[in-house]
């Protein structure tokens, strides 16, 4: 079956970029639902919003209700199809096999312009500890190109029972352009040669790593990881969001340690209900709503105010990143 999806392989050879293009190319000139998908995102509205030291782009994407309205709890999983195994995957839909075990496709609901989702050829649950070194192999193959990020099972996974990255254009989530700057990066230590930063005056928090060695990174990932497990009192894989991106020999890693998913106001009932359902995009800049109520009145307070409810504090950061 894995034979009849794949459009093309990955090698060294090639650039992924260009494959990643042609896959797009083909699959909007031959697969409805991305052609649907695409036409859709064509009409999707934007506005800033400036906040208390930071902005945000909110974006009303009515096709993005099956992610955000997505049903994740243990039953509604176990008895849906899973919609990124192969065996599910719609009959025209096609991929590039990378590294023989994960397939690069298009997504059909696109938040951003070249939407990608890159999905494990098994079905195998998230885990970014045990994949966080494909996270890096892909950056470096998809740059300068493309940004890869990563939701956790209890963070914004739609499919937290299958593991997947998602890739979008580099440079379109703001927190890119805030983790590049001076007047916001400061600078808590370095381990091995990785140095780890926080963002201030950011309405959220993010810890970066930044290095040039890959092992090492992915050491000192793993060493962020077990310090945020120990915080949040848990075995299973901390509430996190990750964003990957590489340029030239280095490596930036943004880390967003959560402390809960979604926000109140998204269980409230009726009109007073706000389905923002943060994920990597939502947390990193860019949230979306499907809901054009929402759109037209989320404001700077509801956003500052969902922001602070689903990140840890600044305090429970600075306990993970002294015990690293």
């Amino acid at each position: 079956m894995l034979d009849t999806i794949i459009f093309e392989r990955y090698d060294d050879s090639q650039s992924l970029t260009e494959q990643s293009l042609r896959l797009l190319d083909q699959q909007q000139k031959t697969w409805p639902q991305l052609i649907d998908g695409y036409a859709a995102f064509a009409g999707v509205r934007q506005k800033h919003i400036s906040c208390s030291g930071f902005g945000v782009t909110l974006q009303c994407n009515p096709r993005r209700i099956v992610s955000s309205g997505a049903k994740i709890d243990p039953k509604s999983i176990r008895e849906r199809k899973c919609f990124l195994s192969i065996e599910n995957l719609p009959p025209e839909q096609r991929g590039i096999l990378y590294r023989d075990r994960f397939l690069v496709l298009c997504n059909p609901a696109p938040i951003v312009d070249r939407h990608l989702t890159i999905s494990h050829i098994d079905h195998v649950p998230q885990a970014v500890e045990e994949y966080f070194g494909t996270m890096l192999l892909l950056a470096k193959d998809f740059s300068p190109a493309f940004t890869i990020f990563y939701n956790g099972p209890r963070c914004g996974a739609s499919a937290p029972d299958h593991m997947h990255f998602q890739a979008c254009p580099a440079g379109v989530i703001p927190v890119e352009l805030d983790a590049a700057s001076g007047q916001r990066r400061v600078p808590e230590r370095t381990i091995d040669g990785v140095q780890i930063l926080t963002l201030k005056n950011f309405g959220r928090e993010a810890i970066l790593l930044e290095g040039t060695e890959a092992d090492r990174l992915e050491s000192v990932f793993h060493r962020l990881m077990a310090s945020m497990k120990k915080e949040e009192k848990t075995t299973q894989e901390p509430k996190v969001n990750v964003i990957c991106s590489s340029a030239g020999d280095a490596w930036r890693i943004i880390v967003f340690p959560r402390a809960k998913h979604r926000p109140d106001a998204y269980f409230r009932e009726g009109d007073e209900q706000v389905m923002i359902s943060p994920a990597s995009i939502d947390i990193g800049g860019l949230p979306v709503t499907p809901m054009e109520r929402d759109f037209d009145r989320v404001d700077a307070a509801m956003i500052e105010q969902i922001y602070s409810e689903v990140s840890l504090t600044r305090d429970e950061v600075e306990r993970i990143i002294s015990a690293m």
